[in-house]
């Protein structure tokens, strides 16, 4: 089960690792069995016979859309003791028996695709990794990733039109350009859609090194991802000026 996870998490497919963490006679499963769910509805693993494999499956689909987790609960009749987080579901076998199901909802982190090596792409890597980001350096001959959250071009102008159309192509939701505010409105001005490129991609925190840069970078991928986060519509976040004095 550990390499199945691991390789669903190399490819960033979704799942939900399904845990009994109790189980009340007469049932099938017994505590600790495991079942993945993955987004087709497969089910790999084993929890239980047909009515608390339909259950689990049911309700793993339903966390794979919200990302949540929840404690699962497949019994015969009406639960006296409802408790926060738990979901009951009434079991229609006629063997009977209760299952208390751990649902963990695993969703890959966003994922960043960086053009570039300089000391900002670099930067942008390694400040996104731990900030908990999918953040992967790309040649300027990749294309970006198909599930991409953000696109960031800190190549200095090298290909810079021919990396940002394609990810405006490929719609991604955040694609940002490292330039002075001169030099990306000139690249951007050409472009179809040039202005959905956030440019000089960042938030306006007075970013200086490269590290504060990509932080800046990154804090504005955060604000604007879909959720109650996000800016209200028509606002724009401050840009940083720091790209007017490293990446003219």
């Amino acid at each position: 089960m550990n390499d199945r996870t691991e390789t669903l998490r190399t490819q960033r497919t979704p799942y939900v690792l399904a845990t009994v963490v109790r189980a009340e006679r007469p049932t099938s499963a017994k505590t600790g069995d495991r079942a993945l769910v993955l987004p087709d509805g497969t089910m790999e693993g084993f929890v239980g016979g047909e009515c608390a494999e339909s259950a689990v499956r049911d309700q793993a689909l339903r966390l794979l859309e919200s990302g949540e987790s929840t404690l699962l609960r497949i019994t015969p009749g009406a639960d006296s003791s409802p408790l926060d987080g738990l979901v009951t579901v009434t079991n229609p076998c006629l063997s009977g028996g209760t299952l208390d199901v751990f649902l963990e909802t695993v969703i890959p982190p966003a994922l960043v695709t960086v053009y570039g090596d300089g000391p900002v792409a670099r930067a942008l890597v390694d400040v996104g990794r731990a900030a908990g980001f999918d953040a992967r350096p790309a040649g300027t001959a990749d294309p970006p990733g198909p599930d991409a959250a953000a696109v960031v071009v800190a190549t200095h102008g090298r290909d810079e039109e021919a990396l940002l159309t394609a990810a405006l192509r490929a719609g991604v939701p955040y694609v940002g350009l490292i330039a002075s505010r001169k030099r990306g409105a000139a690249v951007t001005a050409s472009l179809a859609g040039g202005d959905r490129v956030h440019t000089p991609a960042g938030l306006d925190i007075g970013a200086r090194t490269a590290p504060e840069i990509a932080l800046s970078v990154l804090a504005e991928i955060l604000a604007l991802r879909p959720g109650p986060a996000r800016s209200p519509a028509g606002s724009d976040p401050g840009r940083s000026e720091a790209h007017d004095h490293c990446c003219t």
